[in-house]
C-alpha cells in the first residue's frame, strides 16, 4: 500500500492511503513525469511544484472540455472544494460513518464534518420510509343545501 502524506491546512500533516490500482497508477505517472527537483505529485510545466492556482485552472480547463460531452456539466461549480466535498459524500454514503469521513478529511473537530449529514439525501429518504403514512379514506363530498341557495341568492 502505498501512502501519500503531505501538510495540509493548519499546518496539520495528512496521510492518504491509496488503493493498490491507484498507487500502480502513481507509480506510472511518476515514471512518465521523470526527474524533477520538487518532491510533489505534481508540478508545473517549468517542472516545479504545482501550486492550488494552477491546479484550479487545468480543474477548469478539463471541466470546460468534459462539459463539451456533458452539457450538464457547464451548469455545475467545478472547484478543488467541489471535489472535496464530492469525495466526503461518496465515503459519508458507502460508509455511514462520519468518523471516516472526518478522518479521511483531516478534520480536527467531528462538527466540522456534521455538515454532511444535513447534506446527504438518503438520510432524508430514510426518515421518510421510518414514517408510517396515516390511514386515509376516500370521502364523498356534498355540498350543504344552505350554500347551494346562499350562491344562488347573489
Amino acid at each position: 500500500m502505498l501512502i501519500l502524506a503531505q501538510m495540509g491546512k493548519g499546518r496539520r500533516h495528512r496521510a492518504l492511503p491509496l488503493w493498490q490500482q491507484t498507487a500502480e497508477d502513481v507509480r506510472a505517472w511518476l515514471a512518465v513525469r521523470g526527474e524533477v527537483a520538487a518532491p510533489e505529485l505534481f508540478v508545473s510545466h517549468q517542472r516545479r511544484a504545482m501550486t492550488r492556482a494552477g491546479f484550479t485552472y487545468l480543474l477548469h480547463k478539463h471541466a470546460q472540455r468534459a462539459a463539451q460531452g456533458c452539457p450538464s456539466l457547464q451548469e455545475k461549480p467545478v472547484s478543488p472544494h467541489v471535489l472535496r466535498h464530492t469525495c466526503a459524500m461518496m465515503i459519508y454514503q458507502a460508509t455511514g460513518d462520519l468518523r471516516k469521513v472526518s478522518l479521511w478529511l483531516g478534520h480536527a473537530d467531528m462538527q466540522a464534518t456534521e455538515v454532511y449529514v444535513r447534506a446527504d439525501p438518503t438520510e432524508k429518504l430514510d426518515a421518510l420510509d421510518a414514517i408510517i403514512p396515516p390511514a386515509l379514506r376516500r370521502g364523498k363530498f356534498t355540498v350543504p343545501d344552505r350554500l347551494i341557495a346562499m350562491l344562488h341568492g347573489q
